[in-house]
Parts: structure tokens; C-alpha cells; sequence
């Protein structure tokens, strides 16, 4: 896949490659939720990465026409959020993870606001999946990088989390990359969906 440098783009990915993956170019638009496949291994999750530049990768970002080295790294990670399949918590306390206010979003993931004052420890995995997003969220990031943000979660949480992405993409103008196995997700969530194999990124377009 192919895409030149376009101002009209939110997100813009060209020539990227890494030793994990190879060549990968891709463009974003407001609104679009791009679902991304391929086998274990296939580089899927490294490739979130290099483009949240959490590792290292030759070739160009730009986001909003704006390039990746035009930003610090905390600018372009709050910008450009990578939720992974197990997010870090680095304090006991879930509240000191978040600013005073109560984020909003609790509710619409079907946590209560009392979780915010439960140790980290007393989290289930998939209220661990649900309040990482919360936390992503909290920071308004143009692009969402999600590394299968449902693994956990039973069918009731999934379609709550599905719309929430959905919803916030939608009202802040944000796009999403989000690597899935589920087709059936795929066809819920994806405007387009990417597959990567064999280092390679293509497109697919048959159901």
C-alpha cells in the first residue's frame, strides 16, 4: 500500500519499517477506524508501536501535517495513544492515575465511579482492559492505537467499549488503527480493514 504525503490526512505513515515489519504506508481520516489482522507474529503490535514511537523505526509520521520530530515524545504519545493488550499501572491506587476530576467515561463503560478508590490489585483483568481506556481517553489523543481492547471482555463490555471508541472518534474528529481477530468485530468497528503478513500490509476487501 501506497500513500502520498497529504495535508488532508490526520495521520500519515510513510515508509515506515523497522526490522519487525517491513515497508508500511498508510493514511488516516478524521472519523475512520482502520481494523488490522494477520497471524500471530506478524508484526502487528510492533507496529503500534513505531508509530506511537515507543521503538525504533526509519521513515516519516505526521500527524495534522505536523512531522513526528516537530513534537516532543510525551507530546506525540499523548497525541498518538497506544493502548496495549496489558497496560502498565504504576501506582497502587487507581485514582492516582488520574487528575481529581472523575473522568465521564466510567459510566459508558459500566464502571462505577466507586472503582476509584479500589487498589489496583482488586481489578479483574477486564476492568483492567476498561479503565485503561478510560485513562487513554483522559488525555484526548487525536489517534487511538488499540491492541485487541476487547481480549478480555465479556459480549455486554465489548459492545460498550466498541461504542465508546466509536462515539469519541466521532465527536473529537480522532481516528483509530485497531488489531482484531474477530471478523465479526472487523465488520461492527472497521471502515477499512488492513491485514499484515509476511510483512507485508494489504487491503481487504472481500467480507
Amino acid at each position: 500500500m501506497s500513500v502520498e504525503l497529504q495535508k488532508d490526512l490526520l495521520l500519515q505513515v510513510k515508509n515506515l519499517v523497522s526490522p519487525l515489519f517491513g515497508r508500511v504506508d498508510l493514511g488516516l481520516v478524521a472519523g475512520e477506524c482502520v481494523a488490522l489482522s494477520g497471524p500471530s507474529g506478524a508484526g502487528k503490535s510492533r507496529l503500534l508501536r513505531a508509530i506511537a514511537d515507543l521503538d525504533p523505526c526509519d521513515g516519516e509520521l505526521v500527524l495534522n501535517g505536523v512531522p513526528r520530530h516537530e513534537f516532543s515524545g510525551p507530546e506525540w504519545r499523548r497525541s498518538v495513544g497506544l493502548l496495549p493488550p496489558e497496560s502498565a499501572w504504576w501506582h497502587d491506587q487507581i485514582a492516582a492515575h488520574f487528575n481529581d476530576a472523575v473522568p465521564a467515561s466510567l459510566d459508558e463503560l459500566g464502571l462505577t465511579r466507586e472503582i476509584m478508590s479500589w487498589p489496583v490489585s482488586r481489578l479483574s483483568s477486564g476492568e483492567r482492559q476498561r479503565l485503561a481506556l478510560v485513562r487513554l481517553l483522559c488525555n484526548q489523543p487525536t489517534v487511538l492505537l488499540l491492541d485487541e481492547p476487547t481480549a478480555n471482555l465479556d459480549p455486554e463490555n465489548i459492545t460498550r467499549l466498541e461504542n465508546r471508541v466509536g462515539a469519541y472518534c466521532d465527536a473529537k474528529g480522532a481516528a483509530a488503527i485497531w488489531v482484531s481477530h474477530d471478523l465479526q468485530q472487523i465488520e461492527r468497528i472497521a471502515t477499512r480493514h488492513l491485514h499484515l503478513e509476511a510483512s507485508q500490509l494489504s487491503e481487504v476487501t472481500d467480507p
